[in-house]
């Protein structure tokens, strides 16, 4: 059994590294402009790198506990993925979640690490709107026990941005989350995200 703390440091490493790679990738781009063509460049419309932070609730099924949800990750949106039914961003996230009794913090935590595809899109008549769809897979560490026990997450999330301007976005989501060994629960959240 890995414990809690190695299994957190390793996924905080990888997060990290991902972080340089899209940050060193779209540093590489913005240099090579100049050279690139046509065809590229209308490949490339609306790539994106996004930085996230979302404050959130869950509600536990059943009996509608409330439960304090943070969640923060990147993600980075591939033009050539446009077209794709699936997802255009793929995202790498951490999320912790109280389970003990409390709403805030207890000794008792779920700490989630997941990689994510992210599907965006339009809402017709507006351009300061959009929305997205995004499934999660990942791992999620239950701490407070005596040992740490370490589950398969699945989560689906619906949600809407809202763009404040090219770099600066409101977004708005809800989820159904899923732990093999927990109930499924829902989450909503508001969050801040910075584009570049």
């Amino acid at each position: 059994m890995v414990s809690a703390r190695t299994f957190s440091g390793k996924a905080t490493k990888v997060l990290f590294v991902l972080s340089l790679v899209f940050f060193l990738a779209s540093v590489c781009r913005a240099q090579d402009t100049s050279q690139s063509s046509t065809a590229s460049s209308n490949e490339e419309v609306g790539t994106s790198t996004d930085l996230f932070v979302m404050l959130g609730s869950d509600f536990i099924r059943p009996g509608l506990a409330a439960k304090v949800n943070y969640n923060i990750g990147i993600g980075h949106t591939f033009g050539f993925l446009k077209k794709d039914p699936i997802g255009d961003e793929l995202t790498f996230a951490y999320t912790y979640e109280d389970a003990g009794s409390g709403f805030w913090h207890s000794q008792f935590g779920s700490h989630t690490e997941s990689v994510g595809v992210m599907k965006n899109f339009g809402v017709p008549k507006t351009k300061w709107i959009s929305g997205y769809t995004w499934v999660q897979v990942g791992i999620s560490n239950f701490t407070g026990n005596t040992q740490v026990q370490n589950h398969l997450y699945d989560g689906e999330s619906l949600g809407a941005v809202v763009h404040l301007n090219p770099h600066n976005s409101i977004w708005i989501q809800e989820t159904i989350n899923k732990i093999v060994t927990a109930p499924w629960y829902t989450t909503t959240s508001i969050g801040h995200t910075r584009s570049w």
